[in-house]
């Protein structure tokens, strides 16, 4: 049977399309297929970026003899989790709730109907540790299949059962105060960051602190942002040498990363340290942010004008051989600059192998020479073999990515960040979107066929109601609110959010899941972009929607607000007020309003609903909102009842900081 991977828009099952497994595509045929043979599904589900995913693949899809069992035995299924996401989360379920852990590549043993009866994550080729080989669980789920076959059907089907009846009852109101002492709890006053080993970049905690911060003077939630930030931005999680963060730290301290670098890590943490900045005015913030923004539209962006998923953890099947030094190397490269750059970038053996990855603990004592010695070092290193780069675009995470590059770019004064969001924005709407219907991934210019999912229209609407702000476009404003509409159609059953849309592929469980994990969930996502929108039109359906969206979340708030960073978030900016912030601008242009564009994204609470354009803009908002003597004007308002425009910066500034 021939593998059917090479012609996917996935660049992880591309990975695969030369493995002797007879792969199949998630499909109907596949179902199909294992109905007509009898037999099970083997589904191996992870991600082009993925460390572990890739050893798997080596040492057992790679090999004949295995592959030669599962095509006798199975009907072998391959999945990437970023274009599946739907797929991902229930049998990720599945396995937590069977196994007490989850991970990729994880390793799910189905029914011809789909429910899972036996599964886990990475299985090495021969057996260690008290770990079975992968041909022996192979071996036992054939056993079992042909001799206890009704056992296996009742396991598949009670997990099923279980699943439907794990989400729990919302509560009606957010204790923003309380979740900000559980976390200083959770948090490590050492090392920064919350728990121990390994640590996450906590963006959405982060930024539901800053929130917290701005609205109340917590100086204890700032103080958990400051210290996080400048502990992740001078360890080795941090590129050093050309922007950007990895997905996580192995260790407490920051120090070795694993590291792939993901683009929806990397457009949360922009928006953190852009929204620091305003705070703190800390120069490391805006270095961080910069730098950020510039590994994006430097080694994300594809041709079309998107942005890509991942960078590779692995590079000449050797994780973190991009970026790790041995001393010799450094020496080598920089020559007598050595043994200042040896201490001043911790290069101590880190890593493996007598390697490190290079840290800058503190500010350098001569920044002239850290800038010479930095662009050689980046120089020796584009020698070196480039990691591996996932390039399908995903709709949520360009989403993510439009609305951070829009506000850095307002805040920071570089327009092209904000012109990099809009060809993004563009991308999505000419390719992924078929009337309000949104689709997941792209790639190379072609559509991919998954349906989008909540995080994909929510995400997206946030990034064109940002824009919106910035450009004063009113097709962003449109775009926004067809997808807004489509998901009260389509992913509200009952007055709760679904992850899936109801005219989707009908699968075994149809998810919900309010969780913030490592991307904010769907339905936090959507009480964002419902509240804002809510903001925009004084739409009372719009705001009811919001509020049914973060009551969703509400319970994981009041128990784990770790996992509810986004969540928090949101309640923060409705407690506020929430502010609007009109900006009336001069024809055709957004001539002469850069000003009070720039202190209505940075002085505003994060996150308030800006709309700028032209007098007589559809947003309705701006209805009735004129030029003050020929002359941009802002107007703050709230509830659609606005204070008297004001036309100077420092006016818009004394608006929204009353107190000062």
């Amino acid at each position: 049977m021939a593998n059917e991977l090479g012609q996917s828009t996935s660049p992880y099952l591309r990975q695969h399309a030369g493995n002797p497994v007879a792969w199949r595509e998630w499909s109907e045929r596949a179902f199909v297929e294992a109905r007509e043979r009898d037999v099970p599904l083997f589904l191996s589900v992870g991600y082009s970026a993925c460390h572990w995913c890739h050893v798997m693949a080596h040492e057992s899809f790679e090999d004949a003899e295995t592959a030669a069992y599962l095509a006798e035995h199975f009907v072998s299924v391959k999945v990437d989790r970023e274009e599946r996401p739907d797929v991902d989360a229930i049998y990720m379920a599945a396995t937590v709730a069977m196994t007490g852990q989850g991970g990729w590549p994880m390793s799910v043993f189905l029914t011809p109907a789909g429910e899972p009866f036996f599964c886990g994550t990475y299985f090495p080729k021969d057996a260690r540790g008290g770990m079975a080989s992968f041909r022996q669980v192979l071996e036992a789920i054939t056993d079992a299949w042909e001799n206890r076959r009704e056992q296996l059907d009742g396991i598949g089907k009670r997990v099923v059962e279980q699943l439907g009846a794990q989400q729990p009852a919302g509560q009606e109101a957010f204790d923003l105060a309380q979740a900000v002492q559980l976390l200083k709890v959770d948090f490590d006053p050492v090392d920064a960051g919350f728990g121990r080993a390994p640590k996450f970049p906590p963006s959405m905690v982060l930024d539901f602190l800053l929130r917290h911060h701005r609205r109340t003077g917590d100086q204890d939630a700032l103080a958990m942002v400051a210290h996080t930030c400048d502990r992740m931005a001078r360890g080795g999680m941090y590129d050093q040498l050309a922007g950007g963060f990895a997905r996580y730290s192995v260790d407490g301290q920051w120090i070795v990363p694993h590291f792939e670098k993901m683009l929806y890590d990397n457009a949360l943490l922009l928006d953190v340290y852009t929204h620091w900045w305003t705070i703190s005015g800390d120069p490391l913030a805006k270095r961080i942010a910069e730098e950020t923004a510039d590994f994006l539209l430097a080694e994300l962006r594809t041709p079309e004008g998107g942005f890509a998923s991942a960078l590779d953890a692995d590079t000449d099947g050797e994780e973190g051989k991009y970026y790790a030094w041995t001393p010799e190397q450094l020496r080598e490269a920089v020559g007598d600059d050595a043994d200042w750059l040896i201490d001043l970038c911790d290069v101590t053996g880190t890593f493996e192998h007598g390697t490190s990855v290079l840290q800058l603990r503190q500010d350098p004592d001569d920044l002239h020479r850290w800038s010479r010695v930095r662009e050689t070092l980046k120089q020796a290193r584009s020698n070196r073999t480039y990691p591996g780069r996932d390039d399908k675009v995903v709709a949520a995470w360009n989403g993510l990515a439009i609305t951070a590059l829009t506000r850095a770019g307002i805040v920071l004064e570089k327009p092209p960040y904000v012109e990099a969001a809009e060809a993004a924005a563009r991308l999505v709407r000419d390719l992924h979107l078929d009337g309000a219907r949104l689709y997941r991934t792209s790639r190379d210019g072609v559509r991919g066929s998954a349906d989008g999912v909540l995080e994909d229209y929510a995400a997206v609407a946030q990034g064109c109601l940002t824009l919106l702000g910035a450009t004063g476009d009113v097709e962003w404003y449109q775009v926004a609110e067809a997808l807004l509409d489509r998901v009260l159609e389509q992913f509200v059953a009952d007055g709760s959010y679904f992850d899936t849309a109801a005219d989707a592929e009908q699968l075994v469980w149809r998810p919900q899941d309010a969780t913030d994990n490592a991307t904010p969930s769907g339905v936090s996502l959507a009480a964002e972009a419902f509240a804002t929108l809510a903001s925009l039109t004084g739409s009372d359906r719009y705001e009811t929607a919001a509020k049914k969206a973060l009551q969703a979340s509400s319970a994981i708030a009041h128990r784990a607000p770790r996992f509810a960073g986004r969540a928090l978030a949101v309640a923060e900016t409705i407690a506020t007020g929430p502010l609007e912030i009109a900006i009336v601008t001069g024809p055709a242009t957004q001539t002469g309003a850069g000003d009070l564009l720039r202190v209505a994204f940075t002085d505003a609470p994060w996150g308030t609903p800006i709309a700028s354009g032209v007098p007589g803009s559809a947003v309705p908002l701006m209805a009735g909102r004129e030029l003050i003597g020929g002359l941009p004007a802002a107007y703050v308002c709230q509830k659609f009842t606005c204070r008297l425009p004001v036309t100077l910066p420092e006016h818009l500034r004394r608006e929204l900081h009353p107190t000062d």
